[in-house]
């Protein structure tokens, strides 16, 4: 007996030591995830705001996503950091738990919704850019978020009333879920839609660029003249005479697959086909969307995984350093967006040197040569 409580005694500073240590690292890395998160986010919103030449459909989605970015970090991630601070426990009233809770839900279905949606514009833009042209605007767009956020409150309130319990999960230092086993809870819907949409989103950028590798295959158009009698074209232009049909404002239906990336030179807002510049700059920003999804599911899949584990398996042992490098990579999902977006899109580098002259690198000017 006294050698156990030897040992115990021994243990105790050991034990205490290696918590503080691990307390003060989720600390700093926490508060890493929300300083760049915040002025990552900041920075990007104020340019998207600031330079009207940035005000098109596709940079009206990234900067609602920054908006809830910025939310998420300066609402949520100050509770954890106090419930670390106080021991792991959570130090505010239960109603305050389920707020939190409920706002952290929130902006995850709002990033799947949206991700979502910006798939689906962004293959309407490659594939049917003329109807993309003309109904993609600013009410459009506003549409499209006001569903999104409709949606994810939607998701995201019914635990509220105890229908899948929000509570403080002392092993994730946070208020969110209560995942337990399937027949004792309910939250496997949750988690079933949240991995639906985010596989459909990807399905979405697979069909997309299946469609560019189908057309970068093409040969050029040859418009070859039509025989006509009647009013009824036939003979071997008369796919060429349709084209030409189509592009004079006759024709109806989505681009013709022989058209696409072709250059039209009209007036630009007369416009029927996406050229060539047009089409690069939209498989550009595709793919940092793309990139962007991708971060969001490899950063959310080591906690979702985590989640049908407990909910498929009774007694489920997760890890304790699995389950906190889990949440903490979805925590550091808010500070990604803008980082993607800078490193993957050459016009917000541009605009955002324009901006901020200072960003710039002095040159010194080069004396020209002097004539004897």
């Amino acid at each position: 007996m006294a050698n156990t409580s030897e040992l115990g005694e021994s243990s105790s500073p050991s034990f205490h030591n290696y918590a503080s240590a691990a307390s003060a690292v989720k600390l700093a890395s926490l508060g890493l995830i929300m300083g760049i998160s915040l002025l990552g986010n900041a920075s990007l919103s104020l340019l998207l705001l600031k330079d009207s030449s940035l005000h098109k459909a596709h940079y009206f989605f990234l900067l609602d996503l920054c908006l809830a970015d910025v939310v998420r970090s300066a609402v949520c991630f100050p509770f954890v950091m106090a419930s670390i601070s106080g021991g792991s426990a959570w130090p505010y009233s239960a109603l305050c738990c389920k707020l939190v809770a409920f706002m952290s839900v929130l902006f995850c279905f709002h990033v799947a919704f949206l991700l979502f949606c910006v798939s689906v514009t962004r293959y309407m833009a490659i594939a049917h850019h003329r109807f993309y042209y003309k109904r993609m605007n600013v009410c459009t767009c506003a549409a499209v978020i006001c569903k999104v956020w409709t949606l994810s409150v939607a998701m995201a309130f019914p635990p509220v009333f105890d229908v899948g319990t929000y509570k403080f999960i002392r092993e994730e230092e946070q208020c969110t879920f209560e995942h337990r086993y399937l027949k004792a809870n309910d939250t496997l819907g949750f988690m079933l839609m949240l991995a639906v949409i985010v596989g459909t989103t990807h399905v979405v950028y697979v069909k997309m660029l299946c469609f560019v590798y189908d057309h970068r295959k093409m040969k050029p158009a040859q418009l070859v003249p039509a025989i006509s009698q009647n009013w009824t074209f036939h003979g071997p232009g008369a796919t060429g005479q349709a084209a030409a049909n189509w592009i004079a404002g006759f024709g109806r239906g989505p681009t013709p697959p022989t058209l696409v990336g072709i250059r039209q030179a009209s007036h630009p807002g007369n416009r029927r086909l996406l050229v060539l510049d047009e089409f690069k700059m939209e498989k550009r920003i595709g793919k940092m969307y793309y990139i962007i999804s991708l971060t969001f599911l490899i950063l959310w899949a080591p906690y979702i995984s985590s989640c049908y584990l407990r909910i498929f398996v009774r007694g489920a042992p997760v890890p304790q350093l699995y389950l906190s490098a889990a949440v903490w990579m979805s925590f550091a999902q808010a500070g990604a967006n803008p980082i993607i977006s800078f490193l993957f899109n050459k016009e917000l580098r541009v605009r955002l040197r324009a901006c901020f002259p200072s960003c710039q690198g002095t040159q010194t000017p080069m004396e020209p040569y002097g004539v004897t």
